[in-house]
């Protein structure tokens, strides 16, 4: 088929920041465009980040005094590199992703792959039932986005609304080195993302079982077969998730 026309928008969090697996896609496919909103140390919800100087809350793209977004994740006690850090969500990114749009920087998307939970919380997965309850985003007091579940469930919904023709695909995170690390996403596929994606009827592709890389060849905190630390792939690795996607992606377009 001839993808020469379509437009390809992304959202993740330091595993697809900058050209690395959908860059991959982009290429194999044939994409016209591919536009990247992803942040290293991303994660899908809003936070609150509090120390004994104060707190900070996640900001809406478009406030008036609105402090950017960090991929900052060493520990600091200061307020507006922690404002900056609280940003860095798939929430803000969908936000900002939307302005690029209205803005002329972006293009209309096609085609739209988010790719995130490996930096998320166990702890902030939330209800799943509830986050779907309810047909509209508007006033729905049921989506909770500082959770996982109602933070994915509101990006989703709302890239279908604005672009209704898209079609929309969830990567889940690939497998680290960490089995503790691994767990945590595991736990993450089977209680949200299936749960979410299903009940928004858009392809969940399963990079973590299907993409080639697994734990068993990887090193902790150095470099394995397709991991330069133990968690983020090297070019190899970036080339095998991203013809993994391309074939899942590229199969389920038509």
């Amino acid at each position: 088929m001839d993808n020469s026309k379509l437009n390809f928008g992304v959202d993740g969090d330091s595993i697809t920041a900058g050209n690395q697996w959908s860059f991959h896609v982009f290429q194999k496919l044939g994409f016209a465009s591919h536009h990247n909103v992803a942040v290293g140390s991303a994660v899908w919800y809003k936070r609150t980040f509090t120390t004994p100087d104060g707190s900070v809350t996640t900001q809406n793209y478009d406030d008036p005094d609105f402090a950017g977004i960090s991929d900052g994740w060493l520990d600091t006690d200061d307020l507006h590199e922690l404002q900056k850090r609280a940003n860095n969500c798939a929430v803000v990114h969908i936000q900002r992703f939307l302005t690029d749009v209205r803005d002329g920087i972006a293009r209309r998307p096609d085609v739209f792959a988010f790719a995130m939970g490996t930096n998320d919380d166990i702890s902030c997965l939330g209800d799943p039932d509830k986050a779907l309850t309810g047909k509209s985003l508007e006033n729905n007091e049921n989506i909770d986005l500082f959770t996982e579940a109602g933070a994915m469930r509101w990006c989703i919904q709302t890239i279908s609304e604005n672009f209704p023709d898209a079609r929309i695909f969830v990567l889940t995170p690939i497998q680290a080195a960490d089995p503790k690390h691994n767990a945590k996403i595991e736990k993450q596929i089977s209680d949200i993302f299936t749960m979410i994606t299903g009940a928004m009827s858009v392809r969940l592709v399963d990079c973590f079982h299907n993409s080639g890389i697994c734990e068993k060849f990887e090193v902790e905190g150095g470099e394995g077969r397709y991991l330069r630390d133990g968690l983020h792939p090297k070019e190899n690795g970036q080339a095998l998730e991203g013809a993994f996607a391309a074939v899942e992606i590229g199969s389920h377009l038509y």
